[in-house]
């Protein structure tokens, strides 16, 4: 088959590798319809996971079609069209048991196996390990472009940013960062009733997009002297927002919103990052703040089918760029200058 390989940092190539196979009873072989490129992928090329070795298959999303099952899979069937969740999960491990999937122990402590510890979805066919946990049927009605984006990024900004944010009705929450994730996470917060969502961002694109997705206010970094004051002036008492939501994954974001936090409140931390950050808790420790991390669970992917039933989500919005999977290639160089062509997310379909 065909797939994207990644060959050390800064190196990829779209070629040929072995065809997957059925290893242990409970995997299911997949074919690729729809798949698309994440933040994390443009991470990896960088160096920034090294766990990643050469000779990896890139790629954690994707919608496809069940071709094969192991002797161990009684939910999953030949012929189902799924979400490939970014997560495998085995479903009896303590950490599975509690909702915590993202460090299976029984997949040695990490749940985001694909395109970093096993072979990912860019590609024709992919192996699923624990099909019949990882593997979402898709509902009549909902689009490949809509529910690729269940695979990680909408889970992502929701249970990493809006859950672990605590985002509640009345909240005024800032969103630091409006690229593909920080959109998923305005997107997102939206039904949970907050009163004001506050995207920030330097990309007059993505600011606009942020208004399109449910945002009440933007900031132009490139027009305050100061964000987080920005920010703080933009709560009812000036005392900072309830949540901020970090989707950028650099130390200057992380910092703004530590800043711009209130005593009280929550900082979710959604980026990935690449470089160490400073906490002053010579300064923050007073004032009661929570800070939450974390790498996305993808449990509420049903929940996301639910609210795009509902039509108060419309994940569809983040498509702005479509490919056949052998242009693979050229998507990546749009997604990695993603501000010179106006990206969001980059479809790639068979």
């Amino acid at each position: 088959m065909k797939a994207l390989v990644f060959h050390g940092p800064g190196e990829r190539a779209w070629e040929e590798v072995a065809d997957p196979a059925i290893v242990e009873p409970t995997d299911a072989l997949v074919r690729i319809d729809t798949t698309t490129i994440c933040g994390t992928d443009l991470h990896i090329l960088k160096g920034d996971v090294p766990a990643v070795t050469p000779g990896r298959v890139l790629g954690h999303e994707g919608v496809g079609t069940v071709l094969e099952t192991g002797t161990g899979c009684t939910r999953v069937r030949a012929g189902q069209r799924v979400i490939v969740s970014c997560i495998c999960k085995c479903g009896t491990c303590g950490y599975c048991k509690q909702g915590m999937p993202s460090h299976c122990q029984t997949l040695g402590g990490i749940g985001w196996v694909f395109g970093h510890l096993i072979d990912g979805t860019q590609a024709e066919y992919v192996r699923v390990p624990f099909a019949d946990n990882g593997l979402v049927p898709v509902p009549p009605g909902v689009s490949d472009e809509q529910a690729v984006m269940l695979s990680d990024i909408l889970p992502t900004g929701y249970e990493i940013g809006v859950q672990y944010g605590a985002v509640g009705a009345g909240d005024v929450v800032a969103v630091v960062g409006a690229g593909p994730v920080g959109l998923a996470a305005i997107m997102t917060a939206r039904p949970l009733g907050a009163s004001r969502i506050i995207a920030v961002d330097g990309d007059p694109f993505r600011l606009e997009a942020a208004c399109a997705f449910g945002a009440t206010d933007v900031i132009d970094i490139g027009a305050v002297d100061d964000v987080a004051a920005a920010l703080r002036r933009m709560s009812p008492d000036g005392l900072g927002v309830d949540v901020a939501i970090e989707a950028v994954g650099v130390p200057a974001t992380f910092t703004t919103c530590l800043d711009a936090i209130r005593p009280g409140g929550v900082v979710a931390n959604v980026g990935v990052h690449g470089k160490p950050v400073e906490f002053p808790i010579q300064r923050a420790w007073i004032d009661n703040i929570t800070i939450r991390t974390g790498l996305v669970n993808a449990t509420t992917t049903e929940d996301l089918l639910g609210l795009i039933a509902a039509h108060e989500i419309a994940p569809e919005r983040f498509a702005t760029h479509h490919f056949k999977l052998a242009q693979i290639m050229d998507a990546y160089d749009v997604f990695a200058a993603a501000a010179d062509h106006h990206a969001l997310k980059v479809v790639l379909t068979a």
